[in-house]
């Protein structure tokens, strides 16, 4: 295994934070409605760990550096595993489990909608991340985990809906995730490897 210890530092840093969470709430640190606390940072936290993702190629192409490349998909799949853990926290603390109360709470609430769609790309990219999947599915494979752009916006549509009345914070991953969908756009990626493209000196010319 290639950069083992980058690796392992990636895992420790995104496993970290929900138990560091999780203590917070154990020790009254969350105020009043800790378990809403909860919830709000773990889709929070979904939604960076997308965003770090998806910026691991364009930083490969700016740097070079291999290791960018290779805990991308550990990194999806930690955004799985926080997304899983937020609508966990969700059905604990917001329903109490009743399920019988998650059609008001669609009723009331229809981001959960848009939230659900979200979770079900990450679901489907979650469970082809694995080689044998690439194997399997070939071409379509690339096409499928498309699905990642559709999900950034289901996701940065879910939090505007709920962050309505305070959008500043809402602005800035929404334009980090432009930001990122922009050096995408083949014209602006054939540029990429040319920003770390030294000019050569006057000695070297003469």
């Amino acid at each position: 295994m290639r950069y083992p210890f980058w690796r392992l530092g990636v895992f420790i840093v995104a496993a970290i934070w929900p138990l560091l969470w999780l203590y917070q709430a154990w020790a009254s640190a969350l105020g009043p409605d800790p378990g809403k606390v909860l919830v709000d940072r773990l889709g929070l936290g979904t939604l960076i760990f997308l965003l770090i993702t998806l910026s691991m190629t364009p930083l490969q192409k700016l740097t070079g550096w291999a290791g960018w490349i290779a805990v991308r998909r550990q990194l999806g799949l930690w955004c799985f595993a926080y997304v899983v853990l937020h609508l966990s926290a969700y059905a604990v603390f917001i329903l109490g489990l009743d399920w019988s109360q998650l059609g008001v709470e669609l009723r009331k609430r229809p981001y959960i909608i848009v939230g659900s769609l979200g979770f079900l790309g990450l679901l489907a990219l979650a469970v082809t991340s694995n080689r044998f999947s690439q194997r399997r599915l070939g071409s379509r494979w690339k096409k499928l985990h498309r699905l990642v752009y559709l999900i950034l916006g289901l996701g940065l549509l879910h939090m505007l809906w709920i962050v309505r009345a305070d959008l500043k914070e809402w602005a800035i991953y929404a334009s980090i995730g432009a930001l990122l969908l922009l050096l995408r756009v083949p014209p602006v990626t054939r540029r990429i490897p040319r920003l770390m493209v030294k000019k050569p000196s006057s000695a070297t010319k003469a």
